[in-house]
């Protein structure tokens, strides 16, 4: 199915045209969210709501870009508003403990667990996914995006509504945030 057919077919409410888009973006969506949110139940959430709302705001969709480009930004944002409720939260927690609110542990971020990563590559890929975890919501994005999703700074540019030039910048700079966090955990 070419990717014309396939936004008419979710446009005029097709089932087969949306198991179609789930059952190829999927994995894409799963994985985008799972660099973010490094979380295994997290990322499935965030998937899950890319999927009702890429169904619920397809008449939206102007075609300007790829329907996938469309797809990546999204899930992205969810993403990084689950991450920012996250922080809400854990920044309230310790509000009410240093109030004497409730004698509940602030959320804390679980351990990370990507499915793709090899059993003897477990603990390095834990460690750079701490330190990924470390980086600012815009380093994390164009990060995941480049290195995690291999998309081209092109891609990367048009998902996050920015130019190559500040993708570059933004690659750069998370490089040089993760060797030293890296250099940081391995002292």
């Amino acid at each position: 199915m070419n990717e014309t057919d396939l936004i008419q077919g979710l446009k005029d409410g097709d089932e087969s045209s949306f198991k179609f888009l789930v059952e190829n973006y999927q994995d894409r969506v799963y994985n985008t969210a799972m660099g973010i949110v490094q979380d295994t139940s997290d990322a499935e959430d965030v998937a899950q709501e890319v999927f009702i709302q890429v169904f619920r705001s397809i008449h939206s969709f102007k075609g300007e870009s790829k329907l996938s480009t469309w797809i990546y930004r999204i899930t992205t944002t969810r993403s990084l508003d689950l991450l920012r409720s996250r922080k809400s939260k854990k920044r309230f927690g310790i509000l009410q403990r240093l109030t004497g609110g409730t004698d509940e542990a602030a959320y804390e971020i679980p351990d990370f667990n990507h499915p793709g990563v090899a059993l003897d590559q477990k603990e390095n890929a834990a460690k750079l996914f701490r330190a990924i975890r470390q980086l600012p919501d815009n380093q994390k994005t164009a990060f995941t995006l480049h290195k995690l999703e291999d998309l081209s700074y092109q891609e990367v540019s048009d998902i996050m509504g920015t130019t190559i030039g500040a993708v570059e910048s933004l690659m750069h700079r998370a490089k040089q945030n993760l060797r030293k966090f890296l250099e940081k955990d391995n002292n």
